[in-house]
């Protein structure tokens, strides 16, 4: 009776400790694939300047249809679903772009030309209702990328009737007055009278 119970002890404590050394190896694997995963993320980061001036919000509901062809055409399965896109786009400048130069001996960065407004950033948010499987054309992991990009473009088309433009054109001379104000405080001026000034509203025009 002994021998069976020590039989059996000897089982559960070699069970215990091969589930103990799997465990230790399988997360010191984990560990290390996420420290080789934040690795290549950071050396994709980059330096930017850039300077949001309009920002905007969308509403907008948006119907997908995908429809398959299957057995040479013989007949076709379709999935659709009603999604709503909540989205916010940034209108700015890139600040890389500005063309300047210094003139040391009058203390002065003389400022010729100022970069165009641009979308900066999509960022769109889904909501999926009234979700319809066809028989053999069903959503999967892939279709939220693809609707993703789709609603990026869709936004992106959207932006020239919104008017998010024409307003960040107009406060371009903000963003040069802004400018000044960091140049002024290292004691030095700047200068933009290169730039084309509406005298009536005092923008830049593009």
């Amino acid at each position: 009776m002994d021998s069976l119970f020590e039989l059996v002890l000897g089982l559960v404590l070699g069970a215990i400790i091969m589930y103990w050394v799997y465990a230790f190896f399988n997360t010191r694997k984990s560990r290390e694939l996420t420290k080789y995963q934040s690795t290549v993320l950071l050396e994709k980061t980059k330096s930017v300047c850039k300077l949001i001036t309009v920002e905007g919000d969308f509403a907008e509901i948006y119907k997908y249809e995908n429809t398959r062809e299957h057995f040479m055409s013989l007949f076709s399965s379709k999935k659709k679903a009603l999604i709503v896109i909540n989205a916010k786009a940034q209108i700015g400048y890139d600040l890389n772009k500005l063309v300047m130069h210094a003139d040391e001996a009058q203390k002065k960065i003389v400022l010729t030309n100022f970069p165009k407004p641009e979308i900066l950033s999509i960022e769109p948010e889904l909501e999926f209702y009234d979700i319809k499987n066809g028989l053999f054309n069903t959503f999967k992991p892939d279709d939220l990328t693809a609707l993703n990009l789709e609603a990026k473009e869709h936004i992106r088309e959207k932006i020239p009737q919104s008017g998010l433009m024409d307003t960040a054109s107009r406060e371009a001379m903000e963003a040069v007055l802004l400018i000044e104000k960091i140049v002024e405080t290292i004691g030095w001026k700047l200068d933009y009278s290169a730039l084309q000034i509406d005298s009536g509203d005092e923008n830049l025009i593009d």
